[in-house]
């Protein structure tokens, strides 16, 4: 079989990202420029600073990928390019990169949906896995339960009705002094807490068993804050984080549980940014060997955004003869399954 190498671009929110990835599979590069110590000034992601740093970063993240994989230009097969969701002014960054790239040296372009790639990021590491499989995506801002039916071809079984648990996450850190970014930084301090001391409510969404709503649990948290406040009760902090997070994991793993057994699936695998939490991770492995499943994760650094895990995805998008013209544009809003 011919390898087939894809330089991947990733600009959706706040990582310039490149990499080399062969036949889908092969990880030969991933370079990732993040943002975060400037988005922490701002206690979050400003769009506008986002963008201006993409353009900066972008030729710099390319260079380097394709040296890091002892690779030009003219060895590269196709492009595969982040082009929705996310903001729209740095996703056109990538987006106007990868088609100029594509242009000059007239080389195939694929635009990929950036879920579909935290999804593909499990094919880099676990070489067995191959579809039909449920996943779990979980990251700033998503939250969808989904039937990987095939490469390229999704059915998504829930979804988040308001915040997706990594904004949660980053509003519930804020409110209780933590500071940008929330999930590791909850994490960190959660290990300190009890995560039975408070009891935070676990949304069920009466028409929907598997879609998901975090508002409910994020105000639930601000209320208790300030009774506490009002009350002049001490805050636990540590307690807070640990209830806080439980809560969240319970609803997770309850889903993922719920499907496992619907669906008669024998593979679950996570994907992205909330994926690389250590309690939420350990807690899905606990719940697949209880179901006597075989239990999927990416490696943290290909949980939070990159683009190793578009180069998974354009790969299989490119082998099944998709191909985006010079006219792609930025889709901020974007749906899995839409194309």
């Amino acid at each position: 079989m011919d390898e087939i190498k894809i330089l991947a671009i990733e600009s959706s929110c706040d990582e310039t990202a490149a990499a080399v990835v062969v036949n889908g599979r092969d990880l030969r590069s991933n370079v990732i420029s993040s943002q975060i110590a400037l988005h922490t000034l701002y206690g979050g992601v400003v769009p506008e600073i986002a963008s201006r740093k993409h353009i900066e970063k972008i030729n710099q993240v390319i260079e380097q990928a394709l040296a890091d994989a002892s690779m030009t230009l003219d060895d590269i097969d196709a492009i595969g390019v982040t082009y929705g969701p996310g903001l729209v002014g740095a996703l056109l960054v990538g987006v106007a990169e990868a088609k100029a790239i594509s242009y000059a040296k007239n080389i195939p372009l694929v635009g990929v949906h950036h879920i579909e790639g935290h999804i593909s990021a499990n094919y880099i590491e676990n070489p067995d896995l191959e579809p039909p499989f449920l996943c779990l995506v979980v990251s700033g801002g998503h939250t969808h339960l989904v039937k990987v039916v095939d490469y390229g071809k999704y059915e998504i079984l829930g979804r988040t009705r308001d915040d997706a648990a990594g904004e949660a996450f980053d509003k519930v850190a804020r409110a209780i002094g933590l500071g940008y970014p929330g999930g590791p930084k909850i994490e960190k301090v959660s290990h300190e807490g009890n995560p039975a001391a408070i009891s935070f409510p676990r949304a069920k969404i009466a028409d929907g068993e598997y879609d998901f709503s975090f508002s409910g649990l994020k105000s639930a948290v601000l209320n208790y804050l300030n009774g506490c406040r009002m009350k002049g009760i001490e805050i636990n902090q540590a307690d807070v984080a640990a209830s806080f997070q439980q809560s969240v994991t319970d609803v997770l793993v309850g889903h993922a549980r719920h499907a496992i057994r619907q669906y008669h699936m024998n593979k679950f695998a996570i994907a992205g940014g909330v994926a690389s939490n250590g309690v939420i991770r350990a807690a899905m492995e606990q719940m697949c060997r209880e179901e006597g499943v075989t239990f999927y994760h990416p490696s943290p650094i290909l949980c939070t955004d990159n683009a190793a895990m578009i180069g998974a995805a354009a790969y299989y998008d490119f082998v099944a003869g998709k191909r985006s013209g010079l006219d792609l544009n930025a889709v901020p809003n974007l749906k899995l399954g839409e194309s």
